[in-house]
This record gives C-alpha cells, sequence and structure tokens, in this order.
C-alpha cells in the first residue's frame, strides 16, 4: 500500500519538475525577445558575413567554425544558413552549410553526451521503463535521428544535445543527421541565394519562390513529424513490452534456483 500511494506522488514530483523546466525556458525566451537579445544575436550573424565575405578563399572555413559555435552556444543557425546562400551561392553554399550544420550538431551531441550522459544514467538507473526506451532508441536511434531532422516541430539547436544524453551511436547520429537536414539545408541556401546582397537577405525569404518552397518543406515537415511521433510510440511500447516479459523470466529462474537449493 505504502509503494503503491508514493507512486502517484513521484510522477507529480517529475511533472512539476518538467512544467518548472518549461517555465523557465518560456520565461528566458520571452525576456529575450524584450530585452532584444535576439535582435542583437542576428546583427552580430549579419556583420559575421560579412567578415566572412571579406575573407576570399579562407570565407567557407572561417564559416564553418562559426557555424558550429552558434550550434554549441544554442544559436539558431538559420541567419547563417540564408548567407551562405549569398556569399556561395546555391551548390558552394549547400555543401559548406551541410558540413557545417552536421559537425556543428556533432560538437553539441558531444559535449551533451560527456557532460550531462552520467546524470541522465543516474536518473533511469532505478527507472526500468526509462531504462529500457533509452536502450531501444538505441538500436533504433539513426531512424529516430533522421526523422526529427526532417521535422519543424522539434528545435534543431536542442535536439543535438537532447540525443547526447541517449545512448544513440555517434556514427548514428552522425549520418542520420547529416541526411535529415540535406532538404532543409538546400531550400534555406536556395532562398537566400535569392539576394542580390546582405543587406537584402530580408526580402529574399519573401515573395512567391519562397512560397512554394516553404509550402513543400512544410508538408515534408508534417509527414516526418506524424512519422517520427507513430514510430517513437512504437519502439517505446515495444521496448517495455519487452521489458515485462524479461522480468517475470527472471524472477522464475530466480525462484527456481531458490526451491533446486532448498
Amino acid at each position: 500500500m505504502a509503494e503503491a500511494s508514493s507512486r502517484p506522488k513521484k510522477k507529480l514530483k517529475t511533472w512539476a519538475k518538467i512544467a518548472i523546466a518549461a517555465g523557465i525556458v518560456a520565461v528566458l525566451i520571452i525576456a529575450a525577445k524584450q530585452l532584444g537579445i535576439t535582435i542583437v544575436i542576428n546583427n552580430a550573424l549579419q556583420g559575421a558575413l560579412q567578415w566572412i565575405d571579406s575573407l576570399g578563399p579562407w570565407g567557407p572555413i572561417a564559416f564553418v567554425f562559426i557555424y558550429i559555435a552558434a550550434a554549441v552556444f544554442l544559436i539558431s543557425g538559420a541567419a547563417l544558413t540564408l548567407g551562405a546562400g549569398v556569399l556561395f551561392g546555391v551548390v558552394k553554399g549547400s555543401i559548406v552549410v551541410s558540413v557545417a550544420a552536421t559537425l556543428g550538431a556533432t560538437a553539441a551531441f558531444l559535449v551533451g553526451r560527456y557532460l550531462a550522459r552520467d546524470r541522465v544514467a543516474k536518473q533511469i538507473e532505478n527507472r526500468p521503463s526509462f531504462k529500457a526506451i533509452d536502450a531501444a532508441v538505441a538500436a533504433e536511434g539513426w531512424k529516430i535521428v533522421g526523422l526529427t531532422r526532417l521535422s519543424p516541430v522539434f528545435p534543431f539547436v536542442f535536439l543535438n544535445y537532447a540525443f547526447g544524453v541517449t545512448q544513440v551511436k555517434l556514427r548514428d547520429y552522425f549520418f542520420a543527421s547529416w541526411i535529415g537536414m540535406l532538404p532543409g539545408t538546400v531550400m534555406y541556401v536556395y532562398i537566400g541565394s535569392l539576394a542580390k546582397d546582405l543587406a537584402t537577405l530580408g526580402a529574399a525569404t519573401e515573395g512567391d519562390q519562397t512560397s512554394v518552397l516553404r509550402w513543400a518543406i512544410n508538408i515534408i515537415g508534417f509527414v516526418a513529424t506524424v512519422a517520427v511521433t507513430l514510430y517513437v510510440t512504437k519502439v517505446a511500447r515495444k521496448a517495455l513490452a519487452n521489458k515485462v516479459e524479461i522480468e517475470p523470466s527472471k524472477s522464475a529462474t530466480i525462484a527456481d534456483e531458490s526451491s533446486a537449493d532448498a
């Protein structure tokens, strides 16, 4: 009875922590907008793009390093991706951004894994259900990573750290992220390439051509969102079902050994 009554309290505490964390994030986002921090960041990125433009052949290398830093510090790379279209054109820009975004995502993933993974491991040690789901994600992680990269619902910069605390293999994460981000990368680089220069970059994001592209990527994103939601649910249920099957078999084995000893 005591164990049964303690479970709802534990669940309540867990949901309370989640609610508090979500509230803090919401407050920070609102505060950032109110204080104009997002404008400051965008202006800084605009300045960085102008500096990259002045570097000539070294520009792409500098771009990659700046993009990696942005990913690690949770700064959206949308402005940089659009800027790559202006600076490098569609083909070269897509290649540069693809390399930069994949390396940036991997860097953030490694930071999340080696700074936060131990804490998460301690949390799931005494929670068999979470442990089972985490193990399932390790086995099917590349599919989940690829689908979430196609979906606009899952923010790019937060996903990098989120996957870092799971058991997804680095190799699977790297290649699934690279392939999953390609459609969005090409689209945003192309939109950026429609601008004549960095000063008119904002105007390039509006118009008939970009509207069609946005609709196309939104449809792909919607399908990917539904797919990843259904797939994660399926994986979680399967993992939990396997866990439930394994536990009774272990108990039965222990009971048999005990009776044999007696």
